[in-house]
């Protein structure tokens, strides 16, 4: 089950504007990961379900993380169907995150007061998915359906929506300035957050470093 209420969860994404998105088969290397970002300051880590027995990695994690980065909120990507949703939900995931809207996982994660946030790629998926009760939406892929500039211009006819970007996003101060003037409220982070030479090094520090940079970026572009 859930550690964190719906409210929590969704404070620490707006306060933090930032979600890394992360997958590693190995337990050990995913739980270093964390451990880094929850260092850089990160308060809200998506693993994603993309590979076989992501489950379990994921339930390893969880554990790991109420014991070692008790401020660490963890949720689970990647999902696109409601069992899979429940099971994670079981497993302790805190919020859900999808690359495309799924009104049956909307019903499962509601009922669990779990925040869901679908995948959009137009308004209408937008306003769909805030009907099903989708308070945060993601759009995916960010750089393909239109950049910040898609962003400005859902916010203009419904400035109330709060939109997460996943795709295109940079942990620079140009890339995050352009995302956060456009109106985002987050931004979700994948790959550039986690260099490949770094990881396979063991080079933590560079990935907190990066966290502790890419936050500042965020803080400084939203004031």
């Amino acid at each position: 089950m859930a550690r964190f209420s719906k409210l929590q969860v969704l404070d620490a994404i707006v306060s933090t504007g930032m979600v890394p998105v992360y997958y590693n088969k190995d337990v050990e290397t995913a739980k270093k990961v964390v451990k880094a970002c929850s260092d850089g300051g990160v308060r809200a880590f998506e693993f994603t379900n993309r590979g076989d027995f992501a489950q379990e990695v994921f339930a390893e994690l969880v554990k790991y993380a109420a014991k070692e980065c008790p401020e660490m909120i963890l949720g689970i990507g990647s999902i696109v169907d409601a069992p899979t949703a429940s099971m994670y939900i079981q497993l302790g995931a805190n919020f859900v995150v999808g690359p495309l809207l799924n009104p049956d996982v909307a019903k499962v994660c509601n009922r669990r007061l779990v925040p869901y946030t679908p995948g959009c790629g137009s308004v209408s998926e937008i306003g769909f998915a805030q009907e099903a009760g989708c308070d945060l939406c993601k759009i995916f892929p960010a750089g393909s359906v239109g950049g910040p500039s898609f962003v400005k211009n859902v916010k203009a006819p419904m400035p109330w929506t709060m939109i997460m970007a996943t795709g295109a996003v940079e942990p620079t101060e140009a890339n995050l300035t352009e995302w956060f003037k456009s109106g985002v409220t987050a931004v979700g982070m994948g790959s550039k957050l986690f260099p490949k030479e770094a990881v396979a090094a063991g080079d933590w520090a560079a990935i907190t470093a990066l966290c502790v940079k890419a936050l500042e970026y965020i803080r400084k572009a939203k004031a």
